[in-house]
């Protein structure tokens, strides 16, 4: 079953430049891309769709489904997701990946002028060659049809945070600093320090 991510980006070419990046692991075989669609939202509010392939060649199910998809958030998101009734396979992957009218909502939310998105449907990826690719790369991830846990490690790896390299799922870096001793708290005794001192004998005044 195929997977879907949508992440948005504060500027216009930030989503292009992750694309190629996708596109780039597809051929190494690296990630089984379907396809990547890259909406971009100019200052007057206009939108442009850059995709990787064409509805038409992309199948019956896939041409379906991004035409369903793209129709409900940039053509009339208000009819939400009554139109897909007649939309047979492509309305059922819709439901099975969690689009739902909340869905739509959330991404047209964050669709601004100036900004763009990139929503990618794969099937399977190496995942750790995937999240070293996309590390640093930025992005809000706002819907996918990944567990809870697997969505949390690609948003921390878009902000930066590879589990790898010591980070924790829930956001936390693991540090390798000591922990700090509270103020007014007893400072641990060293061994020099606890040792006992030797008593010294008073030494006999010179006659």
């Amino acid at each position: 079953m195929s997977d879907l991510v949508v992440i948005a980006y504060n500027d216009m070419h930030k989503a292009n430049e992750v694309r190629s990046m996708l596109m780039k692991l597809n051929k190494e075989y690296l990630l089984d891309l379907e396809d990547a669609v890259v909406p971009i939202k100019n200052e007057q509010g206009k939108v442009t769709l850059q995709q990787m392939y064409h509805l038409t060649a992309a199948g019956a199910l896939a041409g379906g489904f991004w035409g369903l998809l793209i129709g409900l958030l940039f053509l009339n998101p208000i009819l939400g997701l009554a139109i897909g009734a007649g939309a047979g396979a492509a309305s059922g992957a819709l439901t099975d990946m969690g689009v739902s009218d909340d869905f739509v909502k959330e991404i047209a939310a964050n669709f601004k002028p100036g900004t763009s998105l990139l929503l990618v449907l794969f099937n399977k990826a190496t995942h750790d060659k995937v999240l070293e690719e996309l590390v640093g790369t930025g992005g809000k991830v706002i819907k996918t049809s990944l567990t809870h846990e697997d969505e949390n490690i690609l948003q921390h790896a878009l902000n930066g945070c590879l589990a790898a390299d010591g980070c924790k799922v829930d956001g936390e870096a693991a540090s390798t600093e000591e922990p700090a001793v509270p103020v007014g708290a007893a400072t641990p005794a060293t061994p020099a320090d606890s040792a006992p001192t030797a008593r010294q004998e008073p030494t006999a005044a010179p006659v």
